[in-house]
Order: C-alpha cells, then structure tokens, then sequence
C-alpha cells in the first residue's frame, strides 16, 4: 500500500463529513453608511461638500413630494429590513458633523436624508467559509447529553471585502450536528464607543438582544479593517472561574495586515482591539484557551512558513517567539499555519494545522503538544486528517480546505472547515482513533 492509500485508509476510518453546506445566499443583505464615500474612510473636503449638495436637494422638496419619495424608499425595502426608519434617523444624526449650518429638518426630511447616505451591501453574495465554532454562552435549550454551539464565518461581498458572521446549531449526544434556520434579515450593530489609540481605534460594537445570531453581522468599522476583517479563529477562554470569548482576526485595509482581537461574553457586546509587538504584524494567530503558567500563549506565523510559541503577560501585546514546528512532510512543503486555537486534551495541547503542498493544495492535519510545555511535540499526523475530495475542489480558490477552529463533544471531535474558499461544511473525527493515527 503506498503511503497516499495508508494515509487515506487511515482518514476513513475517523473522519466522517457530514451533509450540512452552508453557502452564500446573495439575498442577505445589510444597510451600510454611505457619505458618498464608503465608510470607514473618512470624509474629505469633496466628499463633504457632495453631501451638502444633497441635503440642499432633499430640502428643496415640497413636503408632499418629500413624503412621497421616503414612502417610495419604503415600500421597495421597508421588508428588507428592521427598523429601517429608526436606521434612517440615526444615520442623519451620524452625518451631522459633515453638514453646514442648517434649519431644523422635519421627520420627513431627516428620515430622507438618512436614506441617501444608506447602501445595500450583499455581505455573503460571494463567499461563507473559513468558520470557527466554541460552546453557546446559553445551554439552557440544549437537549441532555447535547451541546449547542455558535459558529463564526468569514463572509465575502462585492469588492471582496469580508465581514463576520454568526450561526448557532446543536451537537447531539452522538455527535450529530444540527444548524438553526438562518434568520431572513441581518444587520449591523451600533458602535457603543470608539477609543483611539497609538496604532489604531479600539472599538466596541453592540446588538441588540432580540436579534437571533445569526442576523448579526460585524462589518469593518476602522481604517485598518477597512478591506476585511478575516478568518476569526474563536475560544472559549477561562481565568479564574470567568469565561469570556475572544478571536484573532486578521485586520486588512488593502494595502497592510495586522492582528487584533475580539472581547465577548455573550455575542451582543464585542469590543476589537488592535494587538501590538513584532509577534502579532502577521496573520494566523491563535489564542490558548487558558492561561500557561500564568501567560497568556498563542500559536503564530512570523515568516508565512513555521509555526511559532509566543508568551505574553500581557493580552494586547505579543514579542518574540520560539518555533516549534516546521514543514516536514510532502503535503506542508510550501508552509503551514494553525487552524484555530488549540484544544485541551487529557492527552496534551491538540493543535490543527494546514499544510501547502503542490499546486498550491491546502489540506488539514493536526500535532499534539505537552501540555505543560507546549514547544514540545508529543505526535503529528504525517498525513491530512482532511484533504479536498474531487467534489470539494471547485470554487472561489480550487483545492483547499481550511478551518478556522474545532471543539471537542464527549469523544468526538466537532471540524467546521471551508471548502475552495466558497461554502463550509462540516466533519466528525473519534479523538481516540486520530490519536492513534498520529506518529
């Protein structure tokens, strides 16, 4: 048997892909500013002065003409929509400090006024991948002996900016795996507050309770995220008896990348911090879920090649870093990168990784680390626990699957992954059977 049929023999045996696609649906749609500049650019001088030229047209109408055109805009996305007028009233408050001295508008005329600095953004017309997936802050619906969790996506739109989204969905007792209905409507959350800081915003955004999941969307709110907030890789992280969710992501505004960092407790107040140091100016950072020693740790890529250990007292900021693992084998030659935070196992540290191998194939594999000295390598899959399959190899970008996180329920592992960078699905591994699959 060669090695190509050993490994894929092996895979079968504790690998199961599920029937569970999720993939873009063009029809979701959110409002974003607009002031005719796309946000989060900031208005110059053109921009502000095209605005007022079209507060001075919304005025010069007749209020009966007025009150026709916003029962216009009404009728063609009221349905759309929530709370479309309120979002119209809000986003003319927001546009204020663009605007000349002016008369007190009526209701009419500021609800227009919102209209005309709104946009529809078709946030998953293009793609839904790269997920990552940690255990819901609410159990209290969950059947005995399940989980439910929420699941984070990576969603692309027009001009292939990339937003976060959300969907929820119950592990069974088996290990079978259910996603709820996706909500018809979505939206963004309201900034609470904004901070500046020496190298970029620290932002906090807020949903508002009643929203189901997934009709929550965080799209890019600074200069830095401008282009795409990407590849989320969430865990659940406890310290001290408290729980809080965060996420590296990458930040990207065309031009340069960085890492920052997502804050949660409960998925309806995120604050996104940009992180500092020489360890986190690259991509693909991922959070231990607990502290080490009294550090914080991460798993990062600094030459876009090795996998590194990085310590840190402080969350925000990340030097240094020792590497600990390297290409070694034919389908990792080019790189490798972690996918997701590591997972804690009676065994060690459970770290899944994709390797690049010829023509730029990506598959999954995974290692195990000490668990009390991460840097040491206990085992590691020579070959993919998960590789593109013939029907997997079509998309946005041909032959990769990737994953941006799993978690383990009783003795299975629970493996979101993205497939050609165009709709995600998932899959379930018996932990006990890949730790014996590993050398």
């Amino acid at each position: 048997m060669t090695r190509a049929n050993r490994g894929t023999s092996l895979q079968a045996t504790f690998l199961n892909r599920q029937a569970l696609h999720l993939r873009p649906d063009p029809a979701r749609v959110i409002v974003r500013p607009f002031k005719p500049a796309t946000e989060p650019r900031d208005l110059n001088p053109t921009d502000k002065t095209r605005a007022n030229h079209i507060v001075e047209r919304v005025l010069a109408l007749d209020a009966k003409t007025a009150a026709g055109q916003l029962a216009d805009v009404l009728e063609n996305f009221q349905g759309r929509h929530p709370n479309l007028l309120k979002t119209f009233e809000l986003r003319a408050d927001e546009m204020e400090e663009a605007l000349t001295t002016h008369g007190t508008f009526s209701e009419v005329q500021r609800q227009l006024i919102g209209a005309y600095f709104l946009h529809e953004y078709s946030f998953e017309a293009s793609a839904l991948f790269n997920p990552s997936i940690v255990p819901h802050p609410d159990q209290s619906e969950a059947p005995p002996g399940s989980l439910r969790f929420i699941l984070s996506l990576r969603a692309v739109g027009e001009g292939h900016v990339s937003s976060l989204t959300f969907r929820a969905g119950t592990i069974a007792a088996d290990g079978s795996i259910t996603v709820d209905p996706t909500a018809r409507l979505a939206s963004s959350p309201r900034i609470g507050y904004r901070a500046p800081g020496p190298i970029g915003d620290e932002v906090e955004v807020i949903f508002r309770p009643e929203q189901d999941i997934s009709e929550r969307v965080i799209f890019p709110v600074t200069e830095s995220q401008s282009n795409g907030i990407e590849d989320a890789r969430f865990v659940e992280f406890s310290d001290g008896g408290r729980t809080t969710y965060y996420a590296t992501y990458t930040a990207y505004k065309g031009t340069a990348i960085r890492s920052e960092l997502i804050e949660t407790s409960d998925f309806l107040s995120v604050r996104m911090s940009p992180l500092h140091g020489a360890a986190a100016r690259n991509k693909g950072m991922a959070l231990f879920p607990r502290r080490i020693d009294g550090k914080y740790a991460m798993i990062a890529r600094q030459d876009n090649e090795n996998l590194y250990l990085v310590y840190s007292d402080d969350l925000y900021r990340w030097e240094g870093g020792q590497a600990i693992l390297k290409p070694q084998f034919p389908w990792e030659f080019v790189q490798i990168g972690n996918c997701g935070s590591p997972i804690e196992l009676q065994e060690g540290w459970l770290l899944l990784t994709h390797g690049v191998g010829p023509v730029r194939k990506y598959s999954i594999g995974a290692v195990l680390l000490d668990k009390r000295a991460p840097s040491r390598v206990l085992a590691r899959s020579s070959e993919p626990l998960l590789r593109p399959e013939p029907g997997e190899r079509e998309g946005y970008v041909p032959n990769v699957v990737y994953t941006c996180g799993a978690m383990t329920h009783n003795d299975q592992l629970i493996l979101p992954y993205a497939v050609s960078d165009t709709f995600s699905n998932f899959a379930t591994i018996k932990i006990s059977a890949l730790l014996q699959s590993m050398s």
